[in-house]
């Protein structure tokens, strides 16, 4: 972790990450974004009226660390594996069960293409991307 390194988030500071994480428009914008400065930027500054300081790349960090971990908890659980556990594992279950899953497709001339369901897309946003 390049920026906070050796300072380890406490429980009540992934607690608020995941309340603002959880909000339907942070989740919105998250999904499917590549370029997200701006969403963390946002996110870094809710957690400050929150009461924890840190800055968005620690936010970024800490979100794709959960996330990460979250994936192989629950990878393990489908693959029968129940003793691998992590804190937040609801929190983030709750969060993340919505999200849309990339596929494989498998198309006429043999390739595989990734395919997204998603909601709400409108071809302005497609187009600006």
């Amino acid at each position: 972790m390049e920026s906070g390194a050796g300072k380890h988030w406490t429980e009540e500071e992934v607690k608020a990450l995941l309340s603002v994480w959880s909000e339907k428009n942070i989740r919105k914008q998250l999904h499917g974004t590549l370029r997200n400065k701006g969403i963390f930027i946002y996110i870094a500054k809710r957690l400050q009226e929150l009461g924890v300081c840190r800055d968005w790349k620690q936010c970024r960090a800490k979100y794709k660390n959960l996330k990460y971990e979250y994936r192989t908890v629950k990878y393990a659980h489908n693959s029968g594996d129940v003793t691998k556990t992590m804190k937040f594992f609801h929190d983030l279950d709750a969060i993340l069960r919505y999200e849309p899953v990339t596929q494989l497709a498998a198309e006429e001339n043999g390739r595989c293409s990734a395919t997204e369901t998603r909601l709400n897309t409108s071809p302005t946003t497609d187009s600006a991307q």
